[in-house]
């Protein structure tokens, strides 16, 4: 098996989501992060909103109206690729900051989700390199099943949030409802997100024990 990648030419659905657009194309490769609902505080979330917004505006795009993602997509792909850049390295950071309570800091419950994301591996996925964070989690995914990447993220979410507030005796919404997903769109952008998983705890300062890496050998 191989890690397929984005096919401009053939056909892909474009789904709305609260922040983000969520692109889908059968059988390809994703870079996907999804974060615990404490991970960004609010005011950090609304700033993140309002620098969104001026540039959409700048770029004729008014994010108040239904359907602004897609006009999103009808921007020059050079103006697409500087959305995604500076906001999704944004949101990135700020999840390096490592705030909230930081619940993978525990090797026990970092295993919960790293059992969770190789459960079905080769058999609806194609489960690559991922790195669970003290409050997040990275990682590249194909999907062998024609499964949206958002139902996907639902899943593992639900079937972890579940383990581990039986696990820490709470109750409550753990994952922020909301993924980030990118299709991976060219060999390069392929080895430099993998770069980026497994450099992520060093750029976080983090110690051994307080992150989980798992690289997958003989991709391309």
């Amino acid at each position: 098996m191989v890690f397929e990648l984005f096919d401009a030419k053939a056909e892909y659905v474009v789904h709305d989501g609260a922040n983000l657009p969520h692109w889908y194309q059968p059988g390809v490769t994703y870079f996907v992060t999804f974060r615990t609902d404490d991970s960004i505080p609010a005011e950090v979330g609304r700033q993140w909103r309002r620098r969104r917004d001026v540039w959409l505006q700048q770029h004729g795009i008014d994010a108040a109206v239904t359907g602004w993602r897609r006009n999103l997509t009808e921007l020059p792909r050079e103006a697409q690729r500087e959305f995604h850049d500076t906001f999704s390295q944004q949101f990135l950071e700020d999840l390096d900051r490592g705030l909230g309570v930081c619940p993978f800091r525990e090797p026990e419950l970092a295993r919960i989700v790293a059992d969770s994301l190789l459960h079905f591996d080769g058999e609806r996925y194609l489960m690559g390199d991922f790195v669970v964070m003290p409050n997040h989690v990275h990682l590249l995914v194909c999907l062998l099943e024609e499964t949206p990447i958002e139902a996907q993220c639902q899943s593992w979410k639900h079937f972890t949030a579940t383990k581990i507030n039986r696990r820490l005796t709470r109750r409550g919404r753990f994952w922020q409802e909301e993924s980030f997903d990118h299709l991976v769109r060219t060999p390069d952008q392929f080895e430099a997100i993998r770069h980026y998983i497994a450099s992520n705890p060093k750029k976080a300062h983090l110690k051994p024990g307080a992150y989980l890496h798992r690289r997958r050998e003989q991709e391309r």
